[in-house]
């Protein structure tokens, strides 16, 4: 790793309680967030916040996952390629499905490959999205509610995609 990082447990004031708070749902603190954390425990809630905003929405679990690993592979962010793998995998997502993802192929799944192009196209594009990339999505399936959860989700993993590629952050979770 590039940037200093303090281990959780020698954390102090704001950066304690967020570091209790993300151990106490998950068990340990990722090093991407003990990095983030280290240096703005104010950037690491907003992070923590967006993530919440996106679980709340009308996205499930699997879809959120399947947009974080598209993004992340698209950016090779090996860190969260890795930690979306195991994700989705809790998600309920299978290792062959995940590997389509991430290769932008078919799964079988109409509307996930739907969304999976969508999102592609959309992080890989500049500009205006194409209109015909807008209406695949919604004829999938996909709500203009969803649109906006999916960009929102794109955002969230955005943030943390840039900090472990500034970082090269140490993988705390099984390699892909």
């Amino acid at each position: 790793s590039r940037l200093t990082t303090i281990r959780p447990e020698e954390a102090t004031g704001a950066a304690a309680e967020v570091f209790a708070k993300i151990k106490k749902a998950v068990g340990k603190v990722p090093n991407a967030y003990a990095t983030i954390g280290t240096h703005s425990p104010e950037a690491l809630g907003a992070a923590l916040a967006f993530d919440a905003a996106v679980a709340a929405g009308t996205l499930g679990k699997a879809d959120i996952e399947v947009i974080k690993l598209a993004v992340s592979e698209h950016v090779g962010c090996d860190y969260c390629v890795a930690a979306h793998t195991l994700m989705g995998k809790l998600a309920g997502l299978s290792s062959d499905a995940m590997k389509q993802v991430r290769a932008g192929a078919a799964t079988g799944d109409a509307k996930r490959d739907a969304l999976v192009t969508y999102v592609r196209t959309l992080v890989g594009t500049r500009g205006t999205v194409p209109e015909a990339a807008v209406d695949a999505v919604r004829a999938a399936g996909y709500t203009e509610r969803q649109l906006i959860e999916i960009s929102l989700a794109i955002a969230s993993i955005t943030f943390t995609n840039l900090v472990n590629r500034v970082n090269d952050t140490t993988l705390d979770f099984p390699a892909v």
